[in-house]
């Protein structure tokens, strides 16, 4: 998808119909993690269970909704889950990202012009997603609602509206935003992670898994030590950051237990290494965990390096790491 544009996504194979989705929970392993099979949503919490009952139930109507809440929360995993759910998901997910455009911009990516068509006619009879929507305009706002009331759009520049046969979702900052006045939105509360303290160890296990699966390896999990920081580090990039930082941890510790240092967080009262101290044991453990990769293969290692072999040997050589204890 283009930052600055709409780009169509095909619905996600396997959803199950909103009936079916509104009554599935399954318990994994000894905690009542429940997983809505076909979007993996991974609920542990009370707040962001709640926020997905509400999603599936809304997404069985046809009211127009926002799902509001800090950024990287899971707002967008929630349309797209939503989209899955509704009597859309044969249509296509159109997403729209309108932050950053000048408001004449907003109007082309929403409604189109003579030259391309936009959002709305590209989601056809699925859905469009409207992204970081308090973003928009006044003027795109206002425009909007009214497209919302009428069920018409017309496209920058021509005379004869188009029906809208699309679902509309949009994603904000706030709850209490009212972002398309007058439009009659549905709303969708999802807290940030440091009120759903509940989901961060089931999303850090589901996280380790996808990306050990990508990189080849078996997860074996996370030191008692990396448990207890993930538990209390504050996440404020939420969801997004936290699925960002154990992919780095995956890579550096390779098929090793998730350390505290490959997280790279750290407790108030831990001691602080030194910036040469925590240079040189982030590269140890970066070129540990290409040696792994490459089964101790120097010009393979070097290569995803992006690294003269020579260069990247002085770099083994520094860090006292053997190739040889890789190779099978």
């Amino acid at each position: 998808m283009s930052e600055h544009g709409a780009s169509t996504e095909r619905p996600v194979a396997g959803h199950n119909t909103p009936a079916q989705s509104n009554a599935i929970s399954e318990s994994l392993r000894d905690s009542n993690i429940r997983r809505r099979r076909g979007d993996r949503m991974i609920v542990a919490s009370g707040e962001f269970q709640h926020a997905v009952d509400l999603a599936a139930g809304l997404a069985r109507g046809t009211d127009s909704v926002v799902i509001a809440g800090p950024a990287g929360s899971g707002r967008r995993h929630i349309a797209r889950a939503f989209h899955g759910w509704s009597p859309q998901s044969a249509g296509p997910l159109v997403e729209v990202a309108v932050d950053g455009l000048p408001e004449d911009q907003q109007r082309v990516a929403l409604f189109g012009d003579s030259k391309a068509a936009g959002g709305c006619a590209e989601a056809a009879s699925g859905t469009l997603l409207i992204l970081n929507a308090d973003q928009l305009g006044a003027g795109v706002r206002n425009r909007l609602a009214e497209v919302l009331r009428s069920r018409q759009y017309t496209a920058e520049g021509m005379a004869e509206p188009n029906p809208l046969r699309a679902r509309v979702l949009a994603t904000a900052t706030s709850a209490e935003a009212d972002v398309l006045p007058g439009a009659g939105m549905k709303c969708i509360a999802v807290s940030g992670l440091d009120q759903r303290k509940e989901d961060i160890l089931p999303l850090a296990a589901h996280f380790l898994a996808e990306f050990a699966t990508e990189e080849g390896l078996d997860p074996v999990g996370f030191t008692s030590d990396a448990t207890e920081a993930l538990s209390h580090t504050q996440w404020t990039g939420n969801v997004r950051e936290l699925r960002s930082r154990i992919r780095q941890a995956v890579r550096l510790a390779g098929s090793g237990a998730i350390s505290v240092e490959a997280l790279m967080l750290a407790s108030e009262g831990d001691d602080i290494l030194s910036f040469k101290e925590a240079k040189r044991a982030f590269e140890t453990r970066y070129v540990e965990g290409l040696l792994r990769r490459c089964s101790g293969n120097i010009s393979r290692a070097a290569r995803l390096a992006k690294k003269d072999r020579k260069d990247f040997y002085d770099v083994i050589r520094r860090t006292g790491v053997e190739p040889g204890q890789f190779r099978s």
